[in-house]
């Protein structure tokens, strides 16, 4: 049995017959962790540092001084010993790592922007690779919706579908219990490790029994408040289409139903009473285009089969395929850019252009003040000073 990070393309337990030492190959994921677990390396950020770099090795050697030429001091790079723990904590879980730009990696989700640099996963990954359709929705879901939830991922399940949701209470688990025998993927908020909501630890071992437990978090990390839309753009990711079934207008299920669109996805929403709170999110859905939902048909007509090399980049670089690595900036760059930022998200686009600088400039600075811990990033290909 092959070792957390070693390579098993197909997680069936072989590894590839391999083209280089494992001696280079665990060195390289070594790497590749201590860089993601870097504080100010987001995903972005991980995926243009890799384009430009071309190794975790030699991009981990550039960091501090990219950070220093954003104007801060360099980050708190984690120590091999810490990330060897890490690998430790994820072997004991029973779990492996998959890496963005490497085998094994989902194809849809690789493409998307913003990609997770690494993803940790339990059970058959091979799930993974089948049609799979995410089901969201409210935590506090009535009996009704909870029903037609499980219902729906069943009937699904028996036409090959794969189930994607995120272990939540309400619609989640419903959709979950409904899919365990045609396929389900459970998407962790926290880590591998951790089961949350703690009544669903039965349901999380299952799963990773008979489907597919993703984290992104490392072990041991119990969820919070900001882990809940990353746990979503993996769901949204992973799916060809979303369905969302009871949803406030203010939920995170309307939060994975925003990445679907950005993604490229199709958007479904079973309707509701306009007099239940819980149907408001969905039946607004539907008024801005979403397809509506009734039963397992209308889901299976919205499925299409997505390259993601035609719609959003090449895959297994987190959908920078088409953009030049970034290039050398001089104080003249980073003060154009500067003085076009502030504390409210701008499209990097619109920074381009009222910049007049080449984009492979404007995303060297942008990576340098990202780096510095003095940039944020925003869905949609926005940014603003933190």
């Amino acid at each position: 049995m092959p070792g957390a990070i070693d390579e098993d393309v197909d997680g069936s337990g072989v590894p590839e017959k391999p083209t280089v030492s494992v001696s280079a190959v665990r060195e390289d994921r070594i790497a590749r962790l201590r860089l993601i677990r870097t504080p100010t390396v987001g995903p972005v950020t991980y995926a243009q540092l890799i384009l430009r770099f071309r190794t975790a090795a030699a991009a981990l050697e550039a960091v501090p001084d990219l950070a220093r030429r954003g104007g801060g001091k360099p980050p708190a790079i984690p120590s091999r010993a810490a990330i060897e723990a890490e690998v430790a904590a994820v072997e004991a879980a029973g779990a492996r790592y998959l890496f963005l730009g490497l085998p094994g990696y989902p194809a849809l989700p690789a493409a998307v922007t913003g990609a997770p640099p690494a993803l940790i996963m339990r059970g058959r990954r091979a799930i993974a690779d089948r049609a799979v359709v995410g089901m969201v929705g409210a935590r506090n879901a009535s009996a009704s919706a909870c029903r037609f939830a499980r219902g729906l991922a069943a009937e699904l399940g028996e036409r090959g579908v794969v189930i994607a949701s995120g272990l939540a209470r309400g619609i989640d688990t419903a959709a979950h219990q409904g899919s365990l025998d045609g396929g389900t993927i459970g998407v962790i908020a926290g880590g591998i490790d951790v089961a949350y909501p703690p009544e669903n630890a039965d349901l999380q071992d299952e799963i990773a029994a008979r489907g597919l437990l993703i984290a992104e978090q490392p072990p041991g990390i119990e969820p919070r408040a900001r882990h809940f839309p990353y746990r979503n753009r993996i769901i949204a990711g992973l799916a060809q289409a979303v369905v969302v079934i009871e949803a406030a207008p203010k939920s995170g299920s309307l939060i994975t139903a925003r990445y679907a669109g950005d993604y490229g996805r199709e958007v479904l929403a079973v309707p509701g009473s306009p007099l239940d709170q819980r149907a408001q999110g969905c039946n607004l859905l539907i008024r801005e285009g979403a397809t509506l939902v009734q039963s397992a048909d209308d889901v299976m007509e919205a499925l299409r089969p997505i390259d993601p090399r035609a719609t959003l980049g090449e895959p297994g670089i987190g959908g920078y395929g088409g953009p030049p690595a970034p290039t050398d900036a001089d104080d003249a760059d980073r003060g154009a850019v500067l003085d076009l930022l502030g504390p409210s998200p701008v499209p990097i686009d619109e920074i381009v252009r009222l910049s007049s600088r080449p984009p492979a400039i404007v995303q060297t600075v942008l990576l340098e003040l990202e780096l510095a811990g003095r940039l944020e990033r925003h869905a949609g290909g926005q940014v603003s000073l933190a």
